[in-house]
């Protein structure tokens, strides 16, 4: 006798490492609309203010720089506001501000008005972002939540990627027509992100503090996380992470083109790799590693992205023969740290923040990517311009310090059921 409907696609969502849909499926949604969107303008939006307006690169740098200093604290005061309100209603709200910001874009004709529209785009950005580790801990726990944060890393990068080649055609069709059109299809989807969360109707009933979870720490306030050392120990982590995770956006394609003088073919090839592996792999080795303490597999994967790094590195000494094959070969490396790493740490920062704080130690959590953004184009590029292979010994060396930081983090949690967050099995879904 053939098993129900339901138990067959129960047992084909866990064998793929997929969650359990159940009544979130608008907060899955909303990400794939949202990361389309925002992929569509994201390589475009300097082009598009210099095909706009009269205004020359510099003065537009300058004003997207401005904007994007202004925006720095936006997280410290979103944390609060998602403790008030709920992560739900807070990523809503940001949504609509990048909506406003964006449409803003039609209009923007010189710069103090595009530091104004970009301010809002950056503020509506940081808004969501510091909240949307806490939209995944409203719809699941436990391995259920490591499978949410590994099936919205995958769906993000597909979007980001069929936006990005949906917004290069319509760029190339018709040159500033189609970048308005782009603007606006990218408020649309901010705007139908928004509904879909709007429409979502999780669990939002708040917590009651618990003395248990800190029993030395005030009740609230920011003093709570900065005392917290596992917590801050975890964001000084992050700080690697996000430095390893903007290498394909801010160095790999300069230094093969600058460094290795290949060219620019392969690095939007590696780019198509890193997108293709994420979206074939990344829920099945997230489904693998549940069996693994999770600061187990965060610290191997600091050393496979080192070895990854350092592979970049002694590019610039092979012979030409050598150089595509090991370019192809530490891409497939770095996305494998990637795919098995990003989950954990997302997890991570909600499994050790108190219920009843979140949205403070997400926004903390959430300056480590700001610090990482900020400072990693003027770093890594000043290293690029001294040695080709520099910025990869500086990330290498990086990634290994981070490693036996993981385990001291392991320790500081032992005992507790933070420590491994992603080991429990739970039952196999009967309802996707």
């Amino acid at each position: 006798m053939a098993a129900p409907r339901s138990e067959q696609q129960g047992f084909l969502t866990d064998r793929l490492g997929l969650p359990r849909m159940a009544q979130h499926r608008n907060l899955a949604s909303a990400a794939v609309i949202d990361s389309l969107g925002s992929g569509m303008l994201l390589a475009f939006i300097v082009v598009y203010f210099a095909q706009t307006t009269s205004l020359s690169l510099p003065a537009i740098g300058a004003a997207i720089t401005i904007a994007r200093l202004i925006a720095v604290p936006t997280a410290v005061l979103v944390g609060p506001l998602s403790d008030r309100i709920g992560p739900r209603r807070t990523a809503l709200t940001g949504n609509m501000i990048s909506a406003v910001g964006y449409a803003g874009f039609l209009v923007a004709d010189s710069a103090w008005k595009i530091v104004v529209v970009t301010l809002l785009t950056q503020v509506g950005a940081v808004t969501y972002w510091t909240t949307s580790n806490g939209l995944v801990a409203l719809a699941a726990q436990g391995t259920q939540r490591t499978r949410w944060f590994a099936m919205l890393h995958m769906l993000r990068n597909v979007g980001l990627g069929l936006g990005g080649a949906l917004g290069a055609l319509l760029v190339g069709f018709d040159g500033s027509t189609g970048l308005r059109i782009l603007v606006a299809a990218n408020v649309l989807s901010y705007l139908v992100a928004a509904l879909l969360l709007a429409r979502w109707k999780p669990d939002e009933r708040k917590p009651e503090p618990s003395s248990a979870e800190t029993p030395d720490l005030p009740a609230v306030g920011y003093r709570t996380v900065l005392r917290d050392r596992r917590y801050m120990l975890l964001v000084a982590i992050n700080v690697s992470f996000v430095f390893a995770a903007l290498v394909l956006s801010l160095l790999l394609g300069v230094y093969i083109i600058e460094g290795l003088g290949e060219g620019a073919w392969i690095a939007g090839a590696l780019l198509v790799l890193n997108s293709v592996q994420v979206a074939l792999t990344q829920t099945a080795v997230s489904r693998a590693m549940e069996r693994f303490r999770a600061t187990r597999v965060i610290a191997i994967s600091c050393l496979i992205n080192a070895v990854a790094f350092g592979l970049f590195a002694v590019l610039v000494a092979a012979p030409p023969w050598a150089v595509i094959a090991g370019l192809f070969a530490a891409t497939v490396l770095y996305t494998t740290a990637e795919t098995t790493a990003t989950p954990l740490y997302e997890n991570l920062s909600v499994t050790l923040a108190p219920d009843h704080m979140r949205g403070r130690y997400l926004a903390v959590y959430q300056l480590s990517w700001t610090l990482g953004q900020t400072t990693a184009p003027a770093l890594l590029t000043f290293l690029l311009a001294a040695q080709p292979w520099w910025p990869w010994l500086f990330l290498g060396v990086l990634s290994v310090a981070a490693a036996p930081a993981v385990l001291v983090l392991e320790k500081m949690v032992h005992g507790r059921q933070t420590d491994r967050p992603v080991v429990t099995q739970e039952p196999v879904a009967q309802n996707t």
